[in-house]
């Protein structure tokens, strides 16, 4: 028996970066940002969470990484500490 072709395989990330209403505003791998209704998003994700986006034959997955999500959480508060490190009083003027 012949092996069948196997089907590609497509995964990809998404960085949900606000939520409003019904609506995610995510930012794509390529750094192309857009709006999503929340209710395509995997039930209880919020902002910040990166979730992983997978294609196989004709299904969609996504799935929340909360593993990375806290990793980009704590490299953001780490980069922010030390942005404040480097100011006299403490904390970063805007």
């Amino acid at each position: 028996m012949p092996d069948e072709p196997l089907e590609p395989v497509l995964t990809g990330t998404l960085i949900v970066d606000a939520i409003e209403g019904r609506f995610a505003r995510v930012e794509r791998e390529n750094g192309a940002t857009e709006d999503w209704p929340l209710a395509s998003l995997p039930c209880g994700v919020r902002e910040g969470d990166l979730v992983r986006v997978t294609v196989d034959g004709g299904d969609l997955e996504m799935e929340i990484d909360h593993e990375a999500t806290r990793a980009r959480r704590a490299q953001a508060q780490q980069d922010l500490d030390t942005l404040n490190a480097a100011s006299p009083d403490g904390a970063l003027d805007l």
